[in-house]
This record gives C-alpha cells, sequence and structure tokens, in this order.
C-alpha cells in the first residue's frame, strides 16, 4: 500500500515536472514569465521589456498598447509640451514605416496616443488575425527606436499641435484647470500643463526633441499589451523576436528630487476671457496616488461632487444657484490636486457661491459620509473597475494609468483596497486636505473686453547700442597708496571756529568727495541714562526740520548726489558746499515731529 501511494506520488511529481519543462520550452529564448493575476500574464525581456498579455476569446478583436513610463513630469525648464510633441511625432514614420498612418487605415486600424503627467501611451484596437497582430508588434518595436522624429516633421506637425493648444485656451474648463495647477504648485511639474506652454512649444529645437526620444523611448522604460483573441506561443515569438532585437539601453534615466512644499497658506486667482459661464473652483493639495489618503479624498470628492446624488448638487444645483458641479483629481506618483468646482450662470453673483462651496468642502470632515453614501461611491468604483475588466479593449488602456504608478497590479490591488475604506477614513482625509492653508481658490470671470497689459520683448543688445555715442571722458581718478605716511602728508589740519578740519586732497573717480563729521556728544556722566534718547535723536534726525518735511527733506538731498548719513556721507565735489549746509540746517534745526515719534 505504502509503495503504491510513493509511486502516486512520484507520478505527480514527474507531471509537474515535465509540465514547467514544457512550460518554460515553450517559452521563447529570453523571456521569462514573471506572475499571473486575473488572466493577465507577465513576462519580461532581456532588455528590461514588460509584456503583459491577456488572453479573451469573447470578441474577435485585439488591442494593443504601449505605455511609456515619460510624461510632462520629466519635462525640464523651456521644455513644456515636449513629452506630448513627441506624442505626435511617433505617428510620422519611421524609415521602415514610413507612411504609419496609411498602413493602420489600409488595415482598418484604430490607433491614438494619449500624454498625461506620468506616462504616454499608444493603442490599436483591430480584428484579430496572425498578419494585423504581426505587423502591429513589428510596427510598434520600430517606432520605439527608429521614429525620424524629423524637423520637417515637427515643422509640419506645429500647426496641429498650435490648434490643440489654442483649442485648450478657448475652453474655460481648461484653463480654469491650467491655472489651478500653476497656482497650486510653486516647483513640482505638476503645475504645468500637458500641452506645455505656447513658447516652448514654438521654440523647442528637434536636437532636444531628439534627445528626449532616445532618453525615454526605450524597452526598459516601457510596457507592451496585447488583449484580445490571440495565440499566446506565437505572440511571444513574435514579440521575441521584434522587441527582444532591440539592445539594452546603456543610458541611466534621469532621477527628479523635486518635492512640493507645503502650502503655508490659501491662494487665489482669478482668470477673465470672454466666455459665456462662469466658474468657480477649490483646489486642495493630497497625497500621491499610492497612499491611502487618496483613495479616501477620492471618495470625499465623490460624495460632495456626484451628479445627481452628491451634497453640492443638492446644496447648489437643486436649489438652482448653479448649473453644474465637478470634480477633478491632478494625480499620479507625486503629491497631487484636488479639484472641486461649480459652474454659475453669467451675470449671476459669484462670490457667495464660492463661499458656500468652500464652507461645504472644509465642513466635510464634521459631517462623515453615511452609510448610503458610503454604499453609493464603492458601488460606483466598483462598477467602473468591473466594466474595464469586462472589456479588453477598455483594460488595456486602462491599465496604463497602473503602469504609470509603478506596477500593472496596481488596478487590483487598489480595486480591493477601495472595499476596505470606511467613513472614518474618508471623513479623516478630508480632515487632513480639505482645509484653509492647503487651499487654492479660482474664479473664470467672462469677460467681453479683458484689461490685458501685453508686455512686449525687449530689444536685443545690439539694437539698443546702434547709433550710441559714448562720453570719453572716464573722469578716472589717481592711484593712492594709503599709507600712514601718505596721508600724513596730503593731509592739511586747520581750526574753522570751534571745529577741527582734516582736508586731504585727491582726485577721485566722478570727483566724488567723502565726509566723516565727529560730534562731541557729552561724558559718561551728561549721557549716563539716556541711550535710549540718544538712540531716538539720530533715527528723528531726517524725519523733518523747520524747513522742510519729511518728504521734501529726501528730495533735497537726492538732488545734491547724498548718500549715507549725516555724519559719513558721499556727495560731488560741485554739491559739496550746499550738502554741508543742508546737513548745519538739519543739525540745528530738526523738528522732531511727533507725528514721526
Amino acid at each position: 500500500m505504502l509503495q503504491r501511494w510513493h509511486r502516486f506520488i512520484c507520478a505527480l511529481f514527474l507531471l509537474a515536472l515535465f509540465s514547467h519543462s514544457a512550460l518554460a520550452a515553450a517559452l521563447p529564448a529570453g523571456v521569462i514569465r514573471v506572475t499571473s493575476i486575473e488572466g493577465i500574464t507577465e513576462y519580461r525581456l532581456q532588455n528590461g521589456l514588460k509584456v503583459l498579455l491577456f488572453p479573451d476569446v469573447t470578441k474577435p478583436t485585439i488591442t494593443v498598447n504601449v505605455t511609456y513610463l515619460v510624461g510632462s513630469r520629466h519635462e525640464n525648464y523651456g521644455e513644456t509640451g515636449m513629452a506630448h510633441l513627441l506624442e505626435h511625432m511617433m505617428f510620422k514614420g519611421s524609415p521602415k514605416n514610413p507612411s504609419v498612418v496609411q498602413q493602420f487605415n489600409q488595415r482598418g486600424m484604430r490607433m491614438n496616443g494619449t500624454t498625461s503627467l506620468d506616462r504616454t501611451n499608444y493603442y490599436e484596437f483591430f480584428q484579430a488575425g496572425d498578419d494585423n497582430l504581426k505587423w502591429a508588434l513589428e510596427m510598434e518595436a520600430d517606432r520605439m527606436v527608429h521614429s525620424f522624429v524629423a524637423k520637417k516633421d515637427l515643422d509640419s506637425e506645429m500647426t496641429v499641435v498650435r490648434n490643440e493648444f489654442e483649442s485648450g485656451e478657448n475652453s474655460p474648463f481648461s484653463v480654469m484647470l491650467k491655472r489651478m495647477q500653476s497656482v497650486a504648485f510653486d516647483w513640482h511639474n505638476y503645475g504645468n500643463s500637458t500641452i506645455g506652454n505656447r513658447s516652448d512649444i514654438e521654440n523647442v529645437k528637434i536636437e532636444n526633441l531628439q534627445a528626449f526620444y532616445r532618453t525615454y523611448y526605450q524597452p526598459d522604460n516601457a510596457v507592451l499589451l496585447v488583449a484580445g483573441k490571440f495565440d499566446v506561443e506565437k505572440t511571444l515569438g513574435w514579440i521575441s523576436k521584434s522587441f527582444g532585437a532591440i539592445p539594452k539601453p546603456t543610458r541611466t534615466l534621469p532621477v527628479f528630487w523635486t518635492v512640493e512644499p507645503t502650502q503655508d497658506g490659501d491662494r487665489s486667482f482669478t482668470v477673465r476671457r470672454k466666455g459665456d459661464i462662469q466658474i468657480v473652483g477649490v483646489g486642495y493639495k493630497m497625497p500621491g496616488a499610492l497612499h491611502p489618503d487618496s483613495d479616501a479624498l477620492s471618495f470625499a470628492a465623490d460624495i460632495l461632487a456626484d451628479t445627481p446624488n452628491g451634497r453640492l448638487h443638492k446644496l447648489l444645483v437643486e436649489t438652482g444657484k448653479v448649473s453644474q458641479v465637478f470634480n477633478y483629481a491632478v494625480s499620479g506618483v507625486a503629491p497631487g490636486l484636488e479639484l472641486i468646482g461649480a459652474v454659475v450662470k453669467k451675470g449671476d453673483p459669484i462670490e457667495p457661491i464660492r463661499a458656500e462651496l468652500t464652507a461645504a468642502i472644509e465642513d466635510f470632515s464634521q459631517h462623515p459620509p453615511t452609510p448610503d453614501e458610503m454604499e453609493r461611491v464603492k458601488r460606483d468604483n466598483a462598477n467602473q473597475i468591473e466594466k474595464m475588466l469586462n472589456d479588453h479593449q477598455k483594460i488595456g488602456v486602462g491599465l496604463s494609468e497602473a503602469i504609470a504608478l509603478g506596477d500593472w497590479r496596481l488596478l487590483f490591488q487598489n480595486r480591493d483596497q477601495m472595499a476596505k475604506i470606511t467613513s472614518a477614513d474618508v471623513a479623516a482625509a478630508a480632515g487632513r486636505y480639505f482645509k484653509r492653508d492647503n487651499r487654492t481658490t479660482g474664479m473664470f470671470l467672462p469677460e467681453d473686453t479683458p484689461q490685458r497689459a501685453d508686455i512686449p520683448t525687449a530689444p536685443l543688445p545690439v539694437t539698443v547700442m546702434q547709433g550710441y555715442v559714448a562720453n570719453t571722458d572716464s573722469g578716472a581718478g589717481e592711484a593712492f597708496e594709503p599709507s600712514q605716511d601718505n596721508i600724513g602728508k596730503r593731509t592739511t589740519l586747520s581750526q574753522l571756529g570751534g571745529i577741527q578740519l582734516a582736508l586731504l586732497p585727491k582726485k577721485t573717480r566722478g570727483a566724488t568727495v567723502s565726509t566723516s563729521i565727529s560730534m562731541h556728544w557729552g561724558d559718561e556722566k551728561t549721557l549716563f541714562g539716556q541711550q535710549a534718547a540718544a538712540t531716538m535723536v539720530s533715527g528723528m534726525l531726517m524725519r523733518g526740520t523747520s524747513k522742510y518735511t519729511r518728504e521734501q527733506l529726501a528730495d533735497e538731498f537726492d538732488k545734491l548726489k547724498f548718500s549715507g548719513n549725516l555724519f559719513n556721507f558721499q556727495t560731488t565735489r560741485e554739491h559739496l558746499p550746499a550738502a554741508l549746509a543742508l546737513v548745519a540746517h538739519v543739525l540745528k534745526e530738526a523738528s522732531f515731529p511727533a507725528a514721526e515719534f
């Protein structure tokens, strides 16, 4: 009996060993299997590329999505909008695929790319089939490292990018969000919009764009996902052949160490542009997406701004005070921003809405979510994720957000974590972040004739200097060695009334005269207990005289090119007599005005 069990266990062991060996043998060279969760399996190539395969035979379609871990957060000063510009350039082809958009169309593929704070992704949807999938994989591998990124393509695409920029400038919501980010963040790149600054976009150097491409578009900084109806073994073989041929990069990715400091007071801004609506928005800094408070704060924002069940909807929309409430999160790897706002009819008073909106948000922690509110917000979030997981097209693209945070499995971890959030968690998070000194308030006020002050560009130095005729008289002074012997030989001592006078004539630059006056103020007996009074006298001498007010006195000294104080000053030879006379007047006739005391 024991011998029979021994043979059975050995058979199971050999079967398991054979199965593992067969699975390992089925993988192409250089491909390793890493992990698997809920039907999605991760593989890794030797060059660092992560590969996610999600077989789904329920639809005869395939999604290919490549996520690069680079977004507007990675742009340097003067290069805002570069990640988004590069996204456009990736559709301009390569030597192998010079007309990539045309090839997409010929194959009936739907494709696009998107850029956000922390990542850029490219995806295509198409009918399942080996030929289409093989071509899509080869194309993505090719444009990862061989895209043209050429000056002529940048010039031709500039019109498209500029139109996209101007479209955002004409949207009150886009303008509001852009200003909210720039005002709320002092230093971190989350303060920059992904579209970038106009002058950065229009003046970007192609060499900078190419360097950006070579740095970030590499296999060790990318995640490839294939979802839909496909053969896993074939697909891994194509991936190994196309992407595996790309060498592992030798460069080191830049490290960004900027940390946004704690906000030290409430901020506000106003945008005045043409428009048909008013918007008031209130933004609060919040932790990065992986911090547990981030989800709790997201719940609070949803409970407040949901339509039609949110507290603000009932408070402001159903009462007719505003037409709409909304919330939007700037959320990513680094600390972000939760924005909650309302749309107000043009012409209606907006200040009362701002006050009521702010009070409702900042009082939220004192009124924790009800069981119904918690049940609703959890259900809504769970339903969204479930719908994504049931549609390989949606999960193919939606996983890019989790990938951007550092691990695709975070999608599932986050789903499970949100189910555990309590009403107390939500109220506590709201209390920590929905507070005055963490607040940035913005208002969009439509105006037909805003009072702009366009700042002209200053001319170049070469333009300013054209026709300039300089004064050839340098007014240089003499060289003088201030040794005790030289000073003694040059100085003339004399008595002027009761004043001892020492004169040291010297040719100075600009005919500058330096004067020092020493006065006897008393002795230890007369000055005893008078230190405070003596200090105040010195400070009050220039506050006015019998002849001049404080302002007039300052003007008179300026006319005489006077600098310093009454006892140590500089003026010019021309103005010395008048300066001495004015100093004497102040010393004799200071008025010590009571209003200046």
